[in-house]
């Protein structure tokens, strides 16, 4: 949901967008939405790192040098602390930071981003930032893509690639619908409540989104924008 918004806000001011993500299908179907042309798909598993370099080598072939990155693949899996498995802490860690550092990496190597200036961005979420019950392990994966981008922001400044991380609230995307039906109007009311300017959608982040993958917002690195309509205000 987030991904596709931003994909569709970059392609309204100019960008040419490879989509990326594990069905085909989806992915060409999102093509549609994207306004322009000249824009690509890339069909990636994220779960297994090992794809994405010689992916985005054979693509980079064709398309000519990448400017900006954004990482916004996620999973989560709320349990408890009693029933929080390593198993699926792994799996969150494997799709929300460790996939998103290993396309940083690829990315930022000198025969594939762009020479003079680059931009990567990662979704991380306000969860990464204050605690909730039942995301112990979603909480610390998301946490660790805020950490891990402040030192890439560090290490890449002196190429002029920068590295940012947008951390947004509750957003009404097509997983947040689904989730929202195993829980009772009382809850849904709670969370609604706890975000002072309402559940956001997935068009708040991308506009933020394109706004710090663009070159007008060349003098910021290293920051968190937090899109929650205030609920870490609180």
């Amino acid at each position: 949901g987030i991904g596709m918004a931003i994909a569709v806000e970059l392609s309204k001011v100019g960008a040419r967008v490879i989509l990326s993500g594990r069905d085909e299908n989806r992915i060409n179907e999102a093509l549609k939405h994207l306004q322009g042309e000249g824009h690509q798909s890339l069909c990636l598993e994220l779960s297994t790192p090992s794809e994405i370099m010689p992916a985005i080598k054979a693509l980079v072939k064709k398309t000519g040098p990448i400017y900006g990155l954004c990482h916004a693949a996620g999973i989560v899996k709320t349990r408890p602390l009693g029933a929080c498995s390593t198993k699926s802490v792994q799996e969150m860690l494997d799709v929300n930071l460790i996939a998103g550092i290993e396309l940083a990496r690829v990315v930022a190597r000198r025969d594939i981003i762009e020479k003079e200036e680059g931009s990567i961005l990662f979704i991380a979420a306000a969860y990464g930032v204050v605690g909730m019950s039942g995301e112990v392990g979603y909480s610390a994966t998301k946490g660790a893509v805020i950490a891990s981008a402040r030192s890439m922001a560090v290490e890449l400044a002196g190429r002029n690639i920068r590295v940012n991380v947008i951390s947004p609230g509750m957003v009404m995307t097509r997983m947040a619908e689904n989730a929202f039906k195993f829980l009772s109007e009382e809850q849904v009311d709670a969370i609604t409540d706890a975000h002072p300017l309402g559940v956001g959608k997935a068009e708040d982040v991308a506009r933020s989104a394109a706004f710090l993958l663009a070159p007008q917002s060349s003098w910021i690195t290293g920051t968190n924008l937090i899109v929650d309509g205030g609920y870490t205000a609180r």
